[in-house]
């Protein structure tokens, strides 16, 4: 499964109207509104996260909002007036059986020439079960039952929403801030957006490649720290592990090689409208060659003032496995 599936901006911005005149040529689009975004996806998958970044941008919000008022509010939208330019708003299963109208509600907008996007939040069954426990609280479709089942439940009523979305993202691997920040990059209009914000991200080969990563660099050519005993249990933030892997033949020429390139790119992306990056930079523990390699590229990047530099250490904390 990709990270995120997305159709053209074009594309999702027409799409209410395009389905108007398909279902009646004389239909014209209704006006008042500049972008009308609905939120949905699965309990836990961060929704209240993508909301409060749509907030941020300016944009008018509600969450919990069941789908036969979608139509409706779309209509005060649209009403003489009306000083809403942009609105999103979260529907989900907390609207019990009435989720269940979502699909009508979705072709109902599309005949009355409501253009709109579908933003859908996915994410793995193991993180979603965690995310509960961590919280501890009650799934929306639980009803005393364990979480696994009403997580199976909630997937078989989303399926057909999940085909009908414009943008799909994957939040497993995603924390709060970085889950708005791709929201941003996906969703809002590139006058909302400011600095394209760099998030290096360690992982480790063997705990999985991250999900939502844009480029991925496999630094496991490098001699591995691990497999000496005195540096097996410190990670690239000791300098013993930071001397280690900076005394390591090519080094040199690895970065000669890297940092122009991200020279090259990042400013592409940036033409190109992105909002952020994410950069992943793993080895096979994610605790060591990784770490000294993302958190150098960071402070060369953040030190030029160019872009917003975050860095991520996603398994530094794991427990090593000895050799």
């Amino acid at each position: 499964m990709k990270p995120t599936r997305e159709k053209s901006g074009l594309l999702g911005r027409v799409r209410g109207e395009r389905r108007a005149r398909d279902l009646d040529p004389d239909a014209q689009p209704v006006k008042g509104i500049e972008d009308f975004v609905i939120i949905t996806g699965f309990s836990g998958a961060g929704k209240s996260q993508a909301m409060a970044c749509f907030e941020d941008a300016g944009y008018f919000c509600v969450d919990n909002l069941p789908p036969e008022m979608i139509s409706s509010l779309s209509g005060l939208f649209a009403h003489e007036g009306s000083k809403v330019e942009r609105a999103a708003v979260v529907c989900d299963v907390r609207g019990g059986a009435y989720f269940e109208g979502m699909l009508r509600v979705l072709d109902e907008l599309d005949g009355r020439g409501i253009a709109h996007r579908v933003l859908f939040l996915d994410a793995s069954e193991e993180v979603l079960v965690k995310r509960f426990k961590e919280t501890r609280r009650r799934h929306p479709l639980a009803n005393g039952g364990q979480v696994a089942t009403a997580i199976q439940e909630e997937r078989q009523l989303l399926a057909p929403v999940r085909e009908r979305a414009d943008v799909v993202i994957e939040t497993s691997d995603l924390s709060a801030s970085r889950l708005r920040k791709v929201v941003a990059d996906k969703m809002l209009p590139h006058e909302a957006r400011g600095k394209l914000a760099v998030t290096f991200l360690t992982y480790g080969f063997k705990h999985g490649a991250p999900r939502d990563a844009d480029l991925l660099f496999d630094v496991r050519f490098l001699p591995n720290p691990h497999y000496e005993s005195e540096l097996r249990e410190l990670t690239g933030h000791d300098q013993a592990v930071i001397d280690y892997v900076e005394r390591s033949d090519g080094m040199s020429e690895f970065y000669e090689r890297l940092i122009p390139l991200l020279d090259y790119l990042l400013p592409s992306y940036v033409r190109e409208g992105k909002s952020h990056l994410t950069i992943g930079i793993g080895c096979t523990g994610g605790r060591h060659r990784s770490v000294v390699i993302a958190d150098r590229l960071a402070g060369e990047f953040a030190e030029r003032g160019d872009y917003l530099v975050e860095v991520v250490h996603r398994d530094v904390d794991k427990t090593p496995r000895r050799p």
